[in-house]
């Protein structure tokens, strides 16, 4: 399927199960957005608010969904067209597969197992104890510690770093400069120092779960650091140990769970979420960006602010907020025409002084 000049719409309308409305022998080369595309691409649209902008695109074809109309252009119609998109992209841009075996600067210890058909990279290093496993790519300058296993299908990108005796599922993407199994953070005072507790635990990624770049998953006290299947983690993340995430789950970047915490199946976590530690937040949790979650929150709730509350009492808080200086003005004002009253009455204040003579500066 497809030339070396691109794909026709009547492939495209075939490969993404969508229907075609337009010239089917239409050939476009490249996916780009509405902005910047031109007569040789396909562009997408995905809801209504961007088809202002679709209208006015150069774009040579669409992808949108069945609903919108008076497209400038061929349009192939989807009833998923985020769905569509992925299998567009794929078309347009596949991954590349490394070749397999071992670089030849790659650094693989005696002990260790390699699948015939993985790959490890330049200056990659493989403690013994490892393993490997078929069609895995360790990207360069890797690092799989001892007994750690990856998965079939993984892919560590470069610069990675496996602790000894992490474990990652099947399909599992790590992006560069991911740590996962560096020690959690436990420490107890003797009265003089802060001495270590041993962490003597593992990381257990289960599979199809994607990792971020920069992300840190500590490992286990004692047992094992839980990534459920599914989940993606975006960059820049702090797991600390012993935490649970359920399957499918979304961790947002810049997002910090501490010690012990549970977190249920499908919960969402938005950009720079906090979460104190032995909390258990349940399953479907969505808790939108800088929440901090300083108490448990119950199974299918919508959380915001800090600390965390119900979305719709924190927006009711938010909203009263920005009165709060009018509240202020109006309350002194009250308060002087009650001191007033109360001289015209001959009554005294019963704090003594003036009311409201804290505020003054406020």
């Amino acid at each position: 399927m497809g030339t070396a000049a691109g794909f026709t719409l009547g492939e495209l309308a075939v490969a993404l199960r969508a229907t075609l409305d337009g010239d089917p022998a239409r050939v476009v080369s490249g996916v780009a957005p509405l902005e910047s595309a031109g007569p040789e691409h396909i562009s997408f649209v995905t809801g209504r608010r961007h088809l202002a902008a679709a209208r006015a695109s150069r774009a040579g074809a669409f992808l949108a969904p069945p609903e919108l109309t008076d497209l400038p252009g061929p349009v192939l119609r989807s009833p998923a067209p985020q769905l569509a998109l992925i299998e567009l992209l794929t078309l347009f841009h596949p991954p590349a597969a490394a070749p397999p075996g071992l670089a030849p600067s790659a650094v693989v210890a005696a002990g260790a197992r390699v699948d015939p058909s993985a790959s490890v990279g330049p200056l990659a290093v493989v403690e013994a104890g490892a393993v490997i496993g078929p069609r895995a790519r360790v990207g360069a300058l890797a690092y799989v510690g001892a007994g750690a296993e990856v998965g079939e299908d993984a892919v560590l990108h470069p610069r990675v770093v496996l602790y000894a005796r992490v474990r990652l599922g099947r399909r599992v993407v790590v992006h560069a400069g991911a740590v996962i199994g560096a020690d959690g953070f436990g420490y107890a005072f003797d009265g003089s120092t802060h001495r270590k507790i041993p962490q003597v635990g593992g990381v257990r990624i289960e599979d199809d779960v994607e990792i971020g770049a920069n992300t840190t998953i500590d490992r286990a006290t004692l047992g094992e650091t839980v990534i459920g299947r599914g989940t993606k983690i975006d960059n820049l993340v702090q797991v600390a140990h012993n935490v649970e995430i359920g399957e499918h789950s979304i961790i947002v970047a810049q997002v910090g769970i501490s010690g012990s915490c549970r977190l249920g199946r499908g919960v969402v976590l938005a950009g720079q979420v906090g979460v104190a530690d032995h909390l258990t937040v349940g399953d479907g949790v969505v808790a939108s960006a800088q929440t901090g979650i300083a108490a448990d929150v119950a199974a299918g709730q919508t959380v915001m602010g800090m600390p965390a509350r119900p979305a719709a009492l924190a927006r009711r808080i938010w909203a009263a907020e920005n009165r709060l200086p009018d509240l202020i003005r109006r309350l002194r004002a009250t308060e002087r025409r009650l001191q007033r009253l109360e001289g015209q009455l001959g009554i005294g204040s019963p704090e003594g002084g003036r009311p409201g003579a804290d505020d003054d500066a406020s």
